[in-house]
């Protein structure tokens, strides 16, 4: 008899920061909405060179306190009843990796304990959004995550490349929290050199509504299927960065799509600006791996 698969589930890396906290708190609130398990994972190191095991046996004893503080505090909160734990010896942000390939969802802190380089957003939140096999979400800033009474929509950063599976990430997170989806799509200016070779004034309007009227077209066959959704499109004349920016600020979620290319590995500028500064938790979706040669 076939062995049955083993069912996907949400991983959440934890290492007892507030960070990592908040991290959990989105984690439970992700796996109640999907119905699926739970996976506490915590990554340890013995930082002084080589050792026998029995010198680092203090270390690992901590980690697994850590650990399993992390998987209680999962099951006093919520309704969960799977809830499996993952401690493992070396680099946390390749272990989240790993675990990505049989999961939904990979949640982080943006900082925690695991990054030496303390950047506003910590190396192993960028390492693990930009490698995953499955989406990331960031979940930035420290402390508990504030209950509005009325929460500020999923935000979706849409352009010509944005993968399949960002669209499909973004709905089905709008109809999991019952959110409004609203749609951003920055619209580039073409750059006017000033002297005598001036180059002409860009009609702003005409380019405002080209965007609105390619958005539309990429939307519609994904709201016709999901048509409880109220979903709000908008062409932002503005950098991607700038644009994407302005509307964290009233967004519950951000999400970006990252294709797979031969750069595999590299968030690229506009992603990780918005992973950086953005002032609401971002996902990062990857899109399907790119079969055959790549694109020079």
């Amino acid at each position: 008899m076939k062995a049955m698969a083993e069912p996907h589930r949400v991983v959440v890396g934890y290492d007892g920061s507030d960070f990592s906290m908040q991290a959990l708190d989105w984690a439970l609130d992700e796996c109640e909405l999907r119905r699926l398990p739970l996976t506490v994972a915590h990554a340890w190191r013995w930082p002084y060179g080589e050792a026998a095991e029995d010198v680092k046996v203090h270390l690992r004893t901590a980690a697994e306190h850590v650990l399993n503080h992390g998987a209680e505090c999962a099951r006093s909160s919520s309704t969960l009843t799977d809830v499996r734990t993952d401690l493992y010896e070396g680099s946390p942000a390749e272990r989240l990796v790993d675990l990505s390939a049989g999961a939904d969802l990979v949640v982080v802190g943006s900082r925690g304990l695991g990054t030496l380089a303390r950047s506003v957003v910590g190396s192993v939140a960028t390492y693990v959004a930009a490698h995953a096999q499955a989406p990331v979400i960031i979940v930035r800033g420290p402390g508990p995550l504030p209950a509005p009474a009325h929460p500020a929509p999923v935000v979706l950063a849409l352009s010509p490349t944005t993968p399949d599976t960002a669209l499909q990430f973004a709905f089905d997170e709008a109809a999991l929290r019952q959110l409004r989806l609203v749609v951003v799509h920055a619209v580039h200016l073409q750059n006017m050199a000033w002297g005598i070779a001036m180059a002409p004034v860009p009609d702003v309007e005409t380019l405002t509504r080209t965007g609105r009227n390619q958005m539309e077209e990429r939307l519609a066959p994904w709201c016709d299927r999901h048509a409880e959704i109220r979903v709000e499109a908008h062409a932002v004349v503005a950098s991607a960065k700038e644009a994407l920016r302005a509307a964290s600020a009233q967004a519950s979620l951000l999400i970006v799509g990252v294709q797979r290319t031969r750069h595999h590995g590299h968030l690229g500028t506009v992603v990780r600006a918005v992973a950086e500064h953005a002032d609401c938790p971002v996902a990062v979706v990857p899109g399907p791996p790119r079969t055959g040669r790549f694109e020079p």
